[in-house]
């Protein structure tokens, strides 16, 4: 089978071998596992590799380098305007000359693509959408099209589109589906961690205006005042860490406040296993991988009621559901923590149900999807 993916996710080249953003990445191997070969259209822009990238286990990945779309200011407009042309060519040969096609949604490159794809309407597709696909939420009109674009079964034919959530009134194309990172084998015990000593919280994500990273430290801060044995370990990093940096120095934080940049996933593994809370306050989410993760390591996740992170938490019975009015937020978390038994119910709840959605059955859903 020839299978095409085709994204706006920034890649590089390394001694001949394709790489990315390690989720990404772990997840389109399990794809690629099933094909024989593998066209991908996607930026080349990365020059290093990180320790949050990771390399395609497929050699002979036939790629195709497209200029990544933004409009941000006049200079990149006129270049992404310059560039549709050469880049809708470029999905329409590799469509024409591919079995299944993949596309990875939303984005500006997935806009194109879910326009390139309703002129091949016998070709088999799948769109994953690893947005917000609530019909509800705030987003931008680029996102919209897409939505209305892949549920439309008169322009989009022969396609699955997996999204997060389960949302009323869905087209017959559109199929609920998960993320995974970690295998059945990985299941061990889980350590109790209990409040007597200290009390660890992570924030794991980007440090951007829309996760939020600002207001996990401002409500760390309020329940300092209260738990003394209270801290805050930050992964990831982003353009928001200099401001981050200021304010935690400002407001005397160093001793309870820490920036860890970006981990690999053994050692956010190690993080989750230890900590006993994971805060994520952010504005969009698809499936929050690290919501998930934590769940999956006893790690109780505090978080913003965005996409299905309502039906994760089971709306309160696996977590606490954030409403992003400081004192509110504060007095819930504060509460649990005097409720240890209550504590303990919830990361039970919390753990059987995330232990469910492991990568040997995501392996297995993908293969029959390819199949079909």
């Amino acid at each position: 089978m020839k299978f095409a993916i085709i994204t706006n996710i920034p890649h590089g080249i390394e001694n001949g071998i394709f790489f990315s953003y390690s989720p990404y990445i772990k997840e389109m191997n399990i794809w690629n596992e099933n094909v024989s070969q593998i066209n991908i259209v996607a930026p080349l822009t990365l020059t290093t590799k990180s320790n949050i990238d990771s390399f395609y286990s497929n050699s002979g990945i036939n790629f195709l380098e497209i200029n990544a779309l933004n409009f941000l200011n006049f200079e990149s407009i006129l270049k992404s305007i310059l560039s549709v042309p050469k880049i809708f060519l470029f999905i329409f040969k590799t469509i024409k000359n591919s079995d299944h096609i993949h596309l990875r949604c939303p984005g500006n490159i997935g806009l194109l693509a879910s326009i390139v794809q309703i002129f091949f309407p016998y070709k088999t597709k799948t769109a994953k959408y690893a947005g917000n696909w609530d019909p509800n939420a705030k987003n931008p009109v680029s996102y919209k099209l897409q939505t209305w674009i892949l549920s439309n079964t008169f322009l989009t034919r022969n396609m699955q589109v997996l999204v997060y959530g389960e949302w009323q009134n869905q087209s017959k194309n559109i199929k609920p589906f998960f993320t995974a990172s970690y295998k059945e084998s990985e299941k061990t015990a889980i350590e109790i961690r209990n409040f007597q000593n200290q009390i660890r919280f992570l924030f794991v994500g980007m440090l951007t205006s829309g996760k939020n990273p600002k207001y996990a430290i401002q409500i760390i801060e309020k329940l300092k005042l209260k738990h003394q044995n209270i801290t805050l370990y930050i992964y990831g990093d982003g353009i928001e860490r200099e401001s981050l940096e200021k304010y935690i120095a400002t407001n005397n934080l160093q001793d309870f406040v820490s920036l860890k940049g970006n981990q690999n996933l053994e050692t956010l593994k190690s993080a989750y296993s230890k900590s006993q809370f994971m805060i994520l306050p952010s504005e969009s989410e698809g499936w929050p991988k690290a919501v998930a993760e934590a769940m999956f390591w006893g790690c109780l996740p505090i978080s913003t009621n965005v996409s299905c992170v309502g039906s994760m938490l089971d709306n309160g019975n696996r977590g606490i559901l954030l409403t992003k009015k400081l004192e509110n937020d504060t007095l819930k978390i504060s509460e649990l923590i005097e409720n240890e038994n209550l504590y303990q119910q919830k990361v039970t709840n919390a753990v059987n149900w995330s232990r469910k959605y492991t990568l040997d059955l995501f392996e297995q859903e993908i293969k029959l999807l390819l199949q079909q």
